[in-house]
């Protein structure tokens, strides 16, 4: 593989006893799938319990819009991958990715990515065109607006990529019930303000290598202080999304109001802390269980309304 640099002799070790399922799946980012896809089944299973139809007559909307999602995501991160082969080897936490390590060549990952977002998009537009249209718009958020074009230009690059990031809920919804309601959007909205917060403690603990490979992340341009202020802003904004689905219930309503008060109260201790990479990795940890803990309550709480 040429990537701009020699493999160093830990790469080429790395190479040699790393798995091709383990590269496999550090290409498509199986972690980022895996999320996702609980948020596009959190989508699909609220469309049905608020139309009232039932998933077991309609397995196949569930498999096409399950195994459509999975692809156009994977698809997306393997074609992140090409696109940063760059910048990758400059940061520490990317260089054993198979695209840097030489396990997979750029040639292979391109068709893969691609054959991966086409099979995707037959899936999503089999289970219904506004779930295809919608699995497009996601596609491009990420490959272009984010990976393509803000990541190496803007500060504001983390926002951009919360678009994508706030689209398979809606795709979801949108293979069930195409015309999508004030729940398919609250999903996106709670989706999309939530990953700043959580982008940003990753970025503070990655400060160092985003600066190495010139990506301009807020920490890098703004500081630790400005991007603590950012984060506890884009929290408060959680706060009254939860209401937007009081369909699901008072109880759901109290939890996740929890939630975003135990968030706030980690992002204002911030602000005292003394040590700043400490805080940060507390607060991805407690927004990576947040996520969980939101979409799987909904799931639940939908059953009982």
């Amino acid at each position: 593989m040429s990537n701009g640099r020699s493999l160093s002799a830990e790469d080429h070790q790395a190479a040699e006893t790393t798995t091709f399922l383990a590269d496999f799946l550090a290409l498509i980012k199986i972690g980022i799938v895996n999320s996702n896809l609980i948020t596009v089944f959190t989508g699909l299973w609220l469309a049905f319990q608020f139309s009232d139809r039932h998933f077991l007559q309609e397995l196949d909307i569930l498999a096409y819009t399950l195994v459509g999602s999975a692809l156009i995501i994977a698809g997306s991160a393997a074609m992140n991958n090409y696109i940063d082969t760059d910048i990758d080897p400059l940061m520490e936490s990317k260089k054993a990715r198979p695209t840097v390590t030489g396990r997979f060549k750029p040639s292979a990952v391109l068709a893969l990515a691609s054959s991966f977002i086409v099979l995707g998009e037959i899936f999503l537009f089999s289970a219904s065109v506004s779930a295809g249209v919608l699995g497009i718009a996601g596609i491009l958020a990420y490959v272009v607006l984010y990976s393509m074009w803000s990541k190496r230009r803007h500060v504001g690059n983390t926002i951009v990529g919360s678009i994508s990031g706030a689209i398979p809920p809606l795709i979801g919804w949108a293979a069930v019930e195409p015309s999508l309601g004030m729940g398919a959007w609250a999903l996106f909205l709670i989706m999309f303000v939530w990953q700043p917060p959580h982008f940003y403690a990753l970025a503070m603990k990655r400060t160092e290598e985003y600066r190495a490979a010139g990506i301009p992340m807020l920490p890098v341009v703004k500081g630790f202080h400005r991007t603590k202020k950012s984060m506890l802003a884009w929290v408060l904004l959680l706060f009254p999304l939860p209401f937007l689905l009081m369909d699901l219930g008072i109880s759901f309503i109290i939890l996740a109001t929890l939630l975003n008060a135990g968030w706030l109260y980690l992002a204002i201790r911030g602000f005292k802390a003394q040590d700043d990479l400490k805080w940060a990795k507390t607060m991805f940890i407690y927004s990576l269980n947040y996520m969980t803990i939101l979409f799987v309550s909904m799931i639940i709480f939908a059953v009982f309304v």
